[in-house]
Parts: C-alpha cells; sequence; structure tokens
C-alpha cells in the first residue's frame, strides 16, 4: 500500500548469463523509462545504449527487446546491453 501511495516502483537487474538479483533493486517513480533506469545505474550508460530486454508486466512477452522511451512497471526484471 506505501509503494502505490507514494507511487514507487522496484526495478531489478540482471546480468547476461546469470539469474537477476532480487536483493538489490532500483527504486524509481512509477511510468519511470528505461532511460531513467539506466541514468540511475550511471549517467553515461543512457549515451552507450543499445537495448534492453526486459521480464514482467510491461512486456508482451518475456524476455523483449525493448528501447529506451519503454515505460517500465513494478517488479519488472532488466539486462540493459551497450554498444
Amino acid at each position: 500500500m506505501l509503494w502505490e501511495y507514494l507511487a514507487l516502483t522496484c526495478i531489478y537487474t540482471k546480468k547476461r548469463g546469470q539469474r537477476p538479483d532480487f536483493t538489490d533493486a532500483i527504486i524509481l517513480r512509477k511510468g519511470a523509462s528505461v532511460e531513467h533506469v539506466c541514468h540511475r545505474i550511471h549517467r553515461s550508460l543512457a549515451s552507450q545504449f543499445k537495448y534492453a530486454l526486459v521480464w514482467g508486466t510491461s512486456t508482451k512477452y518475456s524476455p523483449q527487446r525493448v528501447g529506451l522511451s519503454h515505460t517500465v512497471e513494478h517488479e519488472d526484471v532488466i539486462q540493459i546491453v551497450k554498444k
């Protein structure tokens, strides 16, 4: 209930070839995009961004390849691929 009241979402990251890290989450405002996730990880990551793989309710199928403008939802898992 607190997450909904504060309009926060919890995003998990995943490294290539590994399982998602559910112990360390990225907390963002509701309606955040993949670009916001990139900026939260490191400010230069968005400029090196190629695509992202997203697992969760914000996609039609899992994993889905998305761009910077894709809106992430609560408890999505994201893997970012750089150029």
